[in-house]
């Protein structure tokens, strides 16, 4: 899993990145490396500091690193312009985040349509992505409520059907199970699953969900910015 070979979906290669300077400086991620297949799901675990939420901004191209290489398929991240790596997030990357991240006065279906439409499907395939995508999760009698009436596990639901409303080939996901219950975050776990399984998508999911680390094809574990053999 750590080693990079060139039919990896995702691939990062000897990353670096470090905030501060001098005496103050925290070097986050100190050369990492691995690679993950296309259809594959895997754990990214680690405790709270270790750089998981920094690797995987760096992967899906929110943020850059001080020095090594990411690759999307055939496709350099590190290499590209902010409007090209902006691009990439909206047709090939996708982010999935503990806090949800709804437009809390739009509807659920329209929170997935909103997405579609950045992700440049056009009006008409936009109009039909939020229920479509919302059947998927399981959120279609849901559809039109907004995310104040839905549950933790309904908003995050609507979380995972908005990132799938572009057809990504990465899902990116931080924590998405930090602020549901147990029984809630199991159900969150086999969608998950599903949604790799049925889609063909490529996920990385960081998390401290042994649940979760128990169903993933893989696991990686960083500590102190490296990936422990």
């Amino acid at each position: 899993m750590s080693s990079v070979v060139a039919t990896d979906m995702l691939a990062v290669t000897e990353v670096v990145r470090t905030f501060g300077s001098g005496r103050t400086a925290t070097r986050a991620l100190r050369g990492v490396s691995f690679g993950v297949r296309a259809g594959q799901l895997v754990a990214l675990r680690g405790r709270s500091g270790s750089g998981k939420t920094t690797l995987l901004n760096i992967a899906g191209g929110l943020d850059r690193p001080d020095s090594g290489q990411v690759r999307v398929g055939d496709r350099d991240v590190t290499a590209m312009s902010d409007h090209e790596r902006m691009e990439l997030r909206r047709s090939s990357v996708a982010f999935i985040f503990q806090s949800f991240g709804l437009i809390p006065i739009l509807s659920a279906a329209e929170n997935v349509g909103v997405a579609a439409a950045d992700r440049r499907d056009g009006p008409e395939g936009a109009g039909g992505a939020g229920p479509a995508h919302a059947d998927i999760v399981g959120l279609g009698e849901h559809a039109r409520q907004r995310p104040g009436e839905l549950s933790g596990g309904q908003q995050q639901r609507v979380a995972i059907a908005r990132a799938l409303a572009g057809s990504p080939q990465v899902l990116l996901a931080d924590e998405p199970t930090g602020q549901l219950d147990s029984e809630t975050a199991k159900q969150i776990m086999r969608l998950l699953r599903t949604v790799v399984q049925s889609e063909g998508v490529t996920a990385v999911v960081a998390t401290h969900d042994p649940g979760l680390i128990d169903i993933a094809d893989s696991v990686l574990e960083l500590e102190d910015g490296t990936i422990k053999a």
